[in-house]
């Protein structure tokens, strides 16, 4: 029996959790639950699942029943959990991530600010003895499975995109995309902060960095491309020519039932690919112009230090603004960039510092806005 808990349950993650977890009963059990202010769908979770400890922004407002009330560094450090699945948005995931790996426990990461933020700090509490980091994007799901097996010799690491809703747009009507657009994605259901970075490219971008962590592979060897349909979740080529795919049908299903089962296989999640009929699977490169947050993801994981925390804090304030229709959608890179060019923060990666970057990054691009939407009107005048 796999014990676990869920930091992020009511988010788009954390309920697909849930429902791999309903079909894993008698292998795996969900030990915590933690909500933000969805009191709602916890109260209901927690009736479901009746786990013993659980979280909320707004715990006075959550029917808990027998659940005790805990932080998220108790949850993931109790001694009854076996695996944390980190499926919170942002930084909240960050110290719960160390918290459990310097414990021994399995961490299925979706949060990508975790490593990106905080790359050396993860990788060093993954080396505690019993630890363990796997991770649930679908992308580095497939590059982990495609490595199984493999002692050495990689060449490149290709992650593929969708794209986004926008990758056909020109650089004019990209100007006029409006928040309730950039929410529907033609492929995958995803909660909205990643929707709009996937719709931007930065969720890409965040990948390009996670895969450097999680694969100890240099930036410079992992490369994007755009695949439209979503087939192909990623790619290993290795240094004689051979190149491994790991295919199944766009659903996040898979890839976490893959975290909370490794290294055993169990029946399909959902649907299986369809080989008797016609099927086309198309390659582009990504136009970093048009797009250029993959850029700057990956100058601030070159540059490393505090800069990819500044990264993270400036791309959640830009998306919030965004959303609540203060800024274009092309503000958003603008903002992010006028961040990373003004920051000059210590070298030296340590939480406090890191953590410091991160809100620096975001209250930058706060302070920031009022500059861009002046000038952006000054232009329109």
């Amino acid at each position: 029996m796999n014990r676990v808990a869920l930091l992020g349950s009511t988010g788009s993650i954390g309920t697909q959790t849930l429902s791999v977890a309903r079909r894993l009963r008698g292998q795996v059990e969900i030990a915590a639950l933690a909500g933000g202010r969805n009191h709602e769908l916890l109260s209901l979770q927690l009736a479901e699942f009746h786990p013993r400890l659980y979280h909320s922004l707004v715990p006075a407002r959550v029917h808990s029943g027998a659940a005790r009330l805990a932080s998220l560094e108790q949850i993931a450090t109790d001694a009854a959990v076996d695996t944390v699945v980190v499926a919170t948005s942002g930084r909240a995931g960050l110290e719960p991530t160390l918290a459990a790996l310097r414990h021994g426990k399995r961490v299925a990461l979706a949060s990508k600010e975790v490593l990106v933020m905080a790359g050396p700090l993860v990788k060093e509490a993954s080396r505690c003895p019993g630890a363990e980091l796997v991770p649930i994007d679908s992308e580095h799901s497939a590059i982990w499975q495609c490595l199984q097996g493999e002692r050495n010799g990689v060449s490149r690491l290709l992650l593929t995109a969708s794209g986004g809703p926008f990758r056909e747009y020109s650089s004019e009507r990209l100007e006029h995309i409006t928040a309730e657009e950039s929410l529907s994605h033609p492929v995958w259901s995803m909660g909205v902060k990643i929707t709009i970075d996937s719709a931007t490219l930065m969720n890409k971008g965040l990948e390009v960095l996670e895969a450097g962590w999680l694969f100890d592979v240099p930036l410079e060897r992992i490369e994007v491309v755009v695949h439209p349909e979503c087939i192909v979740h990623s790619m290993v080529e290795f240094v004689d020519g051979s190149v491994k795919a790991q295919l199944s049908v766009p659903d996040m299903a898979l890839p976490i039932q893959y975290a909370l089962t490794h290294p055993d296989r169990v029946p399909a999640p959902n649907e299986l690919l369809e080989w008797n009929t016609s099927r086309t699977l198309n390659f582009v490169p990504p136009d970093t112009d048009r797009f250029p947050c993959l850029r700057l993801a990956r100058e601030a994981g070159i540059a490393g230090g505090g800069y990819p925390a500044v990264l993270c804090g400036a791309d959640e304030a830009a998306v919030t603004l965004f959303l609540q229709h203060r800024i274009r959608f092309t503000d958003i890179p603008i903002l992010v960039e006028r961040a990373l060019n003004s920051y000059a923060g210590p070298d030296s990666v340590y939480l406090d510092v890191i953590l410091a970057a991160y809100e620096w990054g975001r209250c930058r691009v706060l302070d920031a806005s009022g500059t861009t939407v002046e000038s952006r009107a000054a232009g329109d005048a």
